[in-house]
């Protein structure tokens, strides 16, 4: 039997494009023959998501969904929780259910886990030559911040730690436990992980077709004062 991707989908007001997401994963072609298992997780939204990946569902019988609903808002990283706890691949990968991240490279992650070489691969948005949409000059800064603070209680030199694309051998992830209900799960992750004795850490380049706030951006300066809190915490 063929080995199997999860694609862990968590999912707030996003009727507008997840259907467009799903649709991109349908199309992807894995490297190895993996199948795919595309696991969602609502996390109470209040638009008309359901609705949007319900039709899709019905049009599309042939690309089954696992599709889990949260009875009240949690944040990101509690519907990260339940995907991660309902994933039954071999690997588990993390996609954001707006069109920032491109789904046709998750090869390029899965490359040199494949190989043999990574037991967690990190897709980067600083580095490479893929494209890289230019906005928010003080995120970038911000984001940098974080990622050096965070390699410094980790030991790690990661280029970007608060990516969305983060790849994990199943066992290893579902072995960390995590708490962060919202968007610290990346540095609780991260530091968590590399506590895991002779852990393999892998990076490569990915693209970054970033959103603005009117397109629905939701990350804001308050989860950065928590990712500093989160980087101090699970790392001391």
């Amino acid at each position: 039997m063929n080995e199997k991707l999860s694609i862990i989908i968590p999912v707030y007001n996003e009727q507008n494009t997840i259907h467009l997401i799903l649709e991109k994963i349908k199309q992807v072609v894995l490297l190895e023959g993996l199948q795919k298992e595309v696991v969602i997780v609502d996390d109470c939204s209040t638009d008309n998501t359901m609705v949007s990946l319900n039709r899709y569902q019905e049009a599309n019988p042939d690309f089954k969904l696992q599709i889990f609903q949260h009875e009240k808002n949690k944040g990101k990283g509690a519907a990260l929780h339940t995907g991660i706890a309902k994933a039954t691949g071999d690997y588990v990968i993390i996609q954001d259910a707006d069109l920032e991240y491109d789904p046709e490279e998750y090869n390029l992650l899965l490359k040199p886990m494949l190989a043999g070489f990574a037991d967690v691969v990190y897709g980067s948005r600083f580095m490479g030559g893929n494209p890289h949409r230019v906005l928010f000059f003080f995120h970038s800064i911000g984001n940098k911040f974080l990622t050096t603070l965070s390699n410094i209680f980790t030991g790690l030199n990661l280029t970007d730690m608060e990516t969305c694309y983060k790849l994990f051998k199943r066992d290893i992830i579902t072995g960390v436990k995590l708490k962060e209900k919202r968007f610290g799960f990346e540095p609780e992750v991260t530091a968590k992980i590399s506590r895991i004795k002779n852990i393999r850490i892998y990076e490569v380049g990915i693209s970054y077709y970033g959103r603005t706030y009117d397109e629905g951006k939701k990350i804001n300066w308050k989860d950065g004062v928590r990712a500093i809190y989160c980087i101090l915490r699970y790392s001391l």
